[in-house]
């Protein structure tokens, strides 16, 4: 199995629109959640979406975001050339003023596809960056995908805080897909960046099927993206899947995880790390004159990291069952 790139993933992504199912594209941050998300979609036999963020890469980079997507990219080159589904990268909501990040993306030749996000500019300014976007990306050999997005989703993404979120028009939608050449096309239809409880948005699936219909009546097969996905809820996700949506991005689920089951785990063998009381908490000399010791194989990171890649990998198989891209991958069988 090969690393894929985006000729592949649109053929992907066209499937799904058409036969109304998709995919949780799912942030990365960190190398236990990448292992988990890829062993997860391996069990249930769907190809599998991952996505990086310029704030992920400077942290893995140790602060130069370029050295991060090197390191991040054949981390995944190598993951995704061991897996027996199809593996893709998507570089998630780069800004407009980050070009120098966006050309190490596409020097990396590791990306599938990737997301410029100038939609809190206005309309033709937003048309204006995302279509140099596109002549820049035609303009490199090698097929990547561009996604792009109309209208403005509230929320915290990448640390800049939205309070207001304005719903995507299905006519500007359209003028917007036609100027840009954008492949796929996030909308705000009342999602929320971070942690959200799916009662409690406006959430109005009435308009992605607004939007999917009028890109159809006009001869464009732009699947349609969810950015804000965490808080949603099963019935909210299928419902979606019969809009025309393909792409639901998922990131703040898998963090709360990480710490969720970091925790757990912790507390459950405390007992191995924190000494009892009466003993000295003699970390510097590493208890060296106490009777008690803790107990490396509980301590040791590969131990906790072990539970949260299968917790993780747990979650990302209930959701290919969720999306129906289950047992549905391209590349399975080669």
């Amino acid at each position: 199995m090969t690393f894929r790139r985006g000729v592949a993933l649109r053929e992907v992504y066209h499937r799904a629109r058409a036969e109304q199912f998709g995919f949780f594209a799912s942030n990365v941050t960190t190398p236990e959640i990448l292992v988990g998300l890829v062993r997860g979609a391996e069990r249930t036999g769907s190809d599998v979406v991952l996505q990086l963020k310029r704030d992920t890469a400077e942290h893995v980079g140790a602060g130069d975001p370029n050295a991060g997507i090197a390191i991040v990219g054949e981390y995944l080159r190598t993951i995704g050339e061991n897996a027996d589904v199809g593996v893709f990268l998507n570089i998630d909501h780069v800004r407009p003023d980050e070009t120098a990040f966006l050309d190490a993306c596409l020097d990396a030749e590791i990306p599938a596809s990737v997301m410029i996000d100038a939609s809190h500019e206005p309309f033709e300014e937003n048309v204006r960056i995302t279509g140099e976007v596109r002549e820049k990306l035609d303009a490199r050999e090698g097929e990547m995908l561009l996604e792009a997005e109309l209208g403005t989703i509230e929320g915290e993404e990448g640390g800049v805080r939205t309070d207001e979120a304005f719903y995507t028009d299905p006519e500007e939608a359209v003028e917007f897909v036609e100027r840009t050449g954008c492949d796929l096309l996030a909308v705000s239809i009342g999602t929320e960046h971070g942690v959200s409880k799916g009662r409690d948005l406006d959430l109005r699936p009435g308009l992605a099927a607004e939007i999917d219909r009028a890109l159809r009546d006009h001869g464009l097969d732009v699947p349609l993206v969810v950015h804000g996905a965490s808080g949603l809820e099963d019935d909210q996700i299928r419902r979606l899947l019969e809009t025309g949506v393909c792409k639901f991005n998922k990131n703040t689920r898998y963090q709360y995880e990480y710490a969720r089951t970091a925790h757990d785990y912790y507390a459950a063998h405390s007992d191995a790390i924190v000494p009892p009381e009466g003993v000295v908490d003699d970390r510097e000399g590493f208890f060296a004159d106490a009777e008690w010791s803790p107990r490396k194989a509980e301590f040791t990171p590969p131990a906790v990291i072990e539970e949260i890649r299968e917790r993780i990998a747990d979650v990302m198989a209930d959701l290919t069952h969720l999306t129906g891209s289950a047992d549905r991958s391209l590349f399975a069988d080669e």
